[in-house]
Order: C-alpha cells, then sequence, then structure tokens
C-alpha cells in the first residue's frame, strides 16, 4: 500500500547517492524570466547547454509591467532582464510564451492553463510556489538558481524525500468560506513551521468539492505552511480540466495518460507519516492581521496579542475585531487567486456597487487567455464601473519587483500569498484574504465580512 505521493517520487528516481539522497528525474520545467535569466546568464558562463529544452516552458511574470498597454518592463533593469531571458530562451531551443501572447502569463497559472502541467509528473521551477501545480497530481517544488542550472544542463534534481503526511479537510464549508479561506485556517492552526519536512496530501469532502481553480489555491499555499510540495489526487474534475489543451497529451497518448493517472492516488490503507484533520464547517471567512500567514483569524474575529512586533508594523491593538479596520489599496491577483473563477467571485461582490474613494484596488488577470476571457464575459466592465483598475497579466504588486507596490504605511487587502514585512513594498501592510473578501474591502473601504454582501 503506497501514498500517492510515494508513488510519484519512486518513479522519478534515477540513482541512489547516499545520505539520503536521490537523483531524480524531471519531467517538466516552468521557467520565469526573474529567476530564468539568472539560470540563462550562469550557463553561458560555464560553457553550457540545455539537456532537454523540450521539457521546459518559459513565461514573462515577475519583472513585467501590468501597466495598461505595457509590452515591457518599468524599468531599464527590467528590460535587461526580459532581452536576456528571451535571447538566451531562444538561443537554446526553449520554448517562451512572450509578453502579450496567448500562453504569457504567472508561470503557475499557465502550467495548468496550457496543460504542461499533467498528473504524476515531477515538475520544478525557480519559484517557492511552484507547489501550485500539485493540485493536478503532480510532484512539484521550487528550486533555487543552482539547482535551476542542474536542470536545465542535465534534466535532473538532486533531493532528499521528506515524509508524508495528509490532511483531512472534513465537511462542506458554509457560504462565503473559500479555498483561500480553507488553507489559511490550516496554517493558522499548524503554523508556518506545521509542515516542514513533509510532502503534503490534501483530501476530505471540502477538498473534492473544490473546483481545479480551488485546489490550486490550496496547493499554492503548501510553502506558507512550511511544506515544499503539496498534492491532490487526480480524479474526473482533473481530467475534464486537462482535456484538450495546448501541451495535453491527445488521441492515443491520452489514453494512455488516463490509464496511468487512474493508478496514482494513494492506496487505501496507505500510512502517511503524519494525519490532520481540519472541521470546515464552522469556518468563517479568514484574514490575517500580522506579519506571517499564521497570523489568521475568522473576519468575526478579534485582534490576538501574542505578537506585539507585528502589532506594531501593521498598526494594530490587540483585543479590538479586525472588521472595520479602515484599508486603503486592494490587490486581486497573484499565482494565488487570479484565475477566472477569481474573478468572477469578485466582480460577483462588487457588481452594482463603488469602491470606496479612498481605496485604490486593482484586478490583476493571472495570465493573457485569462484577461481575455473575463473581458469576454464583461468582468473588466463590471471592475472599471466599480472604480477598479484593470490590469495586464502579471504577478504586480504580489511580489513589488515591477512597479507595482502599496505605498509605505498603506494598508492592503490582497489575494496574494505573502504578507511579510516589505513583501509589498517597503512598510506595506499586508492582509491575506479571498478574492470576495478583497472586493468586499474594497467597496466597504475598510475590512468586512463578506457575508454580509
Amino acid at each position: 500500500m503506497k501514498t500517492m505521493f510515494d508513488k510519484v517520487w519512486d518513479l522519478h528516481v534515477v540513482e541512489e547517492l547516499g545520505d539520503g539522497m536521490q537523483l531524480m528525474f524531471v519531467d517538466r520545467h516552468v521557467v520565469h524570466e526573474l529567476s530564468g535569466h539568472r539560470g540563462h546568464v550562469e550557463m553561458a558562463k560555464r560553457g553550457l547547454k540545455m539537456r532537454n529544452p523540450e521539457l521546459s516552458l518559459g513565461s514573462m511574470d515577475h519583472v513585467v509591467s501590468t501597466t495598461p498597454g505595457s509590452r515591457g518592463g518599468n524599468t531599464p533593469n527590467a528590460d535587461r532582464i526580459i532581452e536576456t531571458f528571451r535571447s538566451e530562451s531562444r538561443r537554446h531551443g526553449m520554448k517562451v510564451y512572450d509578453i502579450g501572447e496567448d500562453g504569457q502569463g504567472i508561470v503557475h497559472v499557465v502550467g495548468p492553463e496550457l496543460g504542461f502541467t499533467i498528473p504524476g509528473t515531477l515538475l520544478v521551477c525557480g519559484d517557492s510556489h511552484t507547489c501550485t501545480h500539485g493540485a493536478l497530481g503532480a510532484l512539484a517544488w521550487g528550486i533555487g538558481t543552482t539547482e535551476l542550472v542542474h536542470v536545465l544542463a542535465t534534466q535532473t534534481v538532486v533531493q532528499q524525500k521528506p515524509k508524508t503526511m495528509r490532511v483531512d479537510f472534513r465537511g462542506a464549508p458554509a457560504k462565503g468560506v473559500t479555498a483561500k479561506d480553507l488553507i489559511l485556517a490550516l496554517i493558522g492552526k499548524l503554523g508556518t513551521a506545521g509542515g516542514m519536512g513533509y510532502a503534503v496530501e490534501y483530501a476530505g469532502e471540502a477538498i473534492r468539492g473544490l473546483d481545479m481553480e480551488g485546489r490550486m489555491t490550496v496547493c499554492n499555499l503548501s510553502i506558507e505552511l512550511g511544506a515544499k510540495v503539496g498534492m491532490v489526487a487526480p480524479d474526473d474534475k482533473t481530467y475534464a480540466f486537462l482535456k484538450g489543451r495546448r501541451h495535453a497529451p491527445r488521441g492515443a497518448q491520452w489514453d494512455q495518460a488516463m490509464a496511468h493517472w487512474k493508478t496514482l492516488p494513494s492506496d487505501a490503507g496507505a500510512k502517511f507519516d503524519r494525519e490532520e484533520t481540519l472541521d470546515c464547517t464552522a469556518l468563517a471567512p479568514q484574514i490575517t492581521w500580522g506579519t506571517s500567514p499564521e497570523d489568521v483569524i475568522g473576519v468575526d474575529g478579534t485582534i490576538p496579542g501574542n505578537k506585539p512586533d507585528a502589532l506594531a508594523y501593521m498598526g494594530l491593538s490587540a483585543g479590538k475585531p479586525i472588521a472595520g479596520t479602515k484599508v486603503d489599496r486592494v490587490f486581486i491577483g497573484s499565482c494565488t487567486n487570479s484565475r477566472l473563477p477569481d474573478l468572477r467571485a469578485a466582480a460577483a461582490v462588487v457588481k452594482g456597487r463603488k469602491a470606496a474613494k479612498h481605496v485604490k484596488a486593482w484586478v490583476v488577470p493571472g495570465s493573457w487567455r485569462i484577461k481575455q476571457d473575463a473581458e469576454a464575459e464583461g468582468l473588466h466592465e463590471v471592475f472599471r464601473a466599480a472604480g477598479f483598475e484593470w490590469r495586464e497579466a502579471g504577478c504586480s504588486m504580489c511580489v513589488a519587483a515591477n512597479g507595482d507596490y502599496v505605498e509605505p504605511l498603506a494598508r492592503c487587502v490582497s489575494t496574494s500569498n505573502r504578507n511579510f514585512v516589505g513583501r509589498q513594498g517597503p512598510q506595506a501592510r499586508t492582509h491575506l484574504a479571498s478574492p470576495a473578501m478583497a472586493a468586499a474591502a474594497a467597496v466597504a473601504g475598510e475590512i468586512v465580512d463578506v457575508r454580509g454582501f
């Protein structure tokens, strides 16, 4: 009896290296311009060639400007990074979906969108939120620049096998409680070191009830739980999502792939090193109050006093309700919550309403294709009518590496994944929440329970 993680891991071991280290074959490699250009520069310095360029896929996301109509970076340095990545990828024969092209977007959005991410594969990327791809049953984690060069040159990566954990999300969440709330609640319960050293399988009624985009949101924050790997077993939703996508198997290969994918879920009776549960039935929409994703409470809760430094940075007082806290910025986007269902959920809240006059609100689609599909549905007009700014696809304000940032001491409700000190800009104050909660905050001008909408 084996877990899904063990099945996929064992299929990719090339060689035992000793001391618990193993050489693993990499099936898929997604590459963005920020870490990718560094890898290409190092490859050129060492005179190395890509081993399997056809197994890598690049996109522009981190340093691209999301200013409406933009087709480059916001600074000369950003443009240099973009051009280096573009030219070096072309030299190696690696496919890159360039700015303004169908296929461009945040790597953890376009990998699944293009069908490049498929169940049972080992996928890596020079980005910590690579765990997102585990929502499709892939074994995926983020790597550093040295490992990235190793993958480019050898199509392998050296890794130590982690332990296994299964989290059972029990019961059906109430209306207004989303995938973002489920994973934030888990991080609040276990802490940001709770998953350290583990590969996590998310299971249970609430996970099965999520659409694929919701599962991606859950897996995306695995790294915030301390786990590099987060996975959901593939099922009929997974297969329906992938069928017909640009890089997905077709014809006889689809049938062969399906036969393999159906063997991947954990066997009945498979033993995990650790089991955790989360009761989803009584959860309220979640929002962070401090400077770590584990600093999270229900929106109907009061601000804890256990981290004075975090409270001082955030400009909050212990014992007060989090609801009613005035906000200055709202950001709907990032590899966590920038997919079409996320934008629909936010638009449903703001339709027929206006953002508060003092709030600057942005919506940044996760990919060129999502932007086109959202516009075909008229979502951009809903947001614009409400006073939101409709931006180009990219990472944008999540990482503040592209000219998009929150001003010092400004308070932002963000659908991204990290609320660290300075993450969205120097002295920026970030509250993580779902798209619906962020949209409600923009309208109310303060943190508010979306269930009242």
